[in-house]
């Protein structure tokens, strides 16, 4: 028999694995949901509105196993009961996808209470969420973060969002660093222009389906298999930032 020993690296399966994911309820953070439970790894989501949850979880449990609750991670109260249930449900989690976000216009467009509350939800709740999840997974596990191209791709109305982004980026480098000793695999996935509702009003259905078709827009598919890929890489080694663009995307 021909020796492949050296032909490929061992990749880790997911089955048996439990994920928390936060804003897994639609967009990026729901395809993520969908194919690693799909894989055998049993999911706890959340999302702000209950319609979305209902929906996300009949997916996810027409593939594999999943719960979740409806939340604001924005608040607090909100943030802590939710990784608290999740523990509570999933008993022993070694994943954290910290995804949940919302869009946030030019600083010039945005009142202070809008700028407030996109920062609380795009920023303050992603380090409380790595916060939360350093606790909960201890000295193993993966926490993976979903940053945007939008920290470098920068322009006029992207100054909020892209301030956030770059803090992300920063932030889960960093964290890497201070995790990764401990056993804690650290990741960044920063996506380009990718299909959800997180795009409208500006791009509506239709035409994110037309930018798909011409391949100048992601699916969140795409982003989740990016996920997977993180995931079933060997524990000694870290993606530590993986920038996922549509083919024929000129600008962001």
């Amino acid at each position: 028999m021909t020796d492949t020993a050296d032909a490929h690296t061992h990749q880790p399966g997911l089955r048996g694995r439990k994920a928390i994911i936060t804003g897994g309820t639609t967009g990026i953070g729901r395809a993520i949901a969908v194919l690693l439970a799909s894989e055998g790894v049993e999911v706890f989501v959340c999302g702000r509105n209950e319609d979305h949850l209902a929906d996300a979880l009949a997916r996810i449990g027409e593939v594999g196993t999943g719960h979740g609750m409806s939340v604001d991670l924005a608040e607090r109260e909100g943030l802590e009961a939710f990784f608290a249930e999740a523990a509570k449900r999933l008993g022993n989690p070694d994943i954290v996808v910290i995804n949940a976000a919302v869009p946030a216009q030019s600083l010039t467009k945005m009142t202070a209470h809008e700028m407030r509350y996109a920062i609380d939800v795009d920023f303050t709740a992603y380090l409380l969420s790595a916060h939360a999840a350093a606790d909960l997974l201890g000295d193993k596990g993966d926490i993976v973060l979903i940053g945007s191209m939008s920290a470098h791709v920068l322009g006029p109305g992207s100054t909020v969002y892209a301030g956030m982004k770059a803090g992300i980026a920063g932030f889960s480098e960093a964290l890497r660093r201070e995790l990764g000793p401990q056993g804690i695999k650290v990741s960044l996935v920063e996506p380009g222009k990718t299909g959800a509702d997180f795009q409208y009003p500006d791009i509506p259905a239709e035409k994110q389906r037309q930018m798909i078709e011409e391949e100048t827009m992601l699916r969140a598919e795409d982003i989740a298999v990016g996920v997977h890929y993180l995931l079933t890489q060997p524990r000694r080694t870290v993606v530590q930032q993986l920038t996922i663009s549509p083919r024929c995307q000129a600008k962001e």
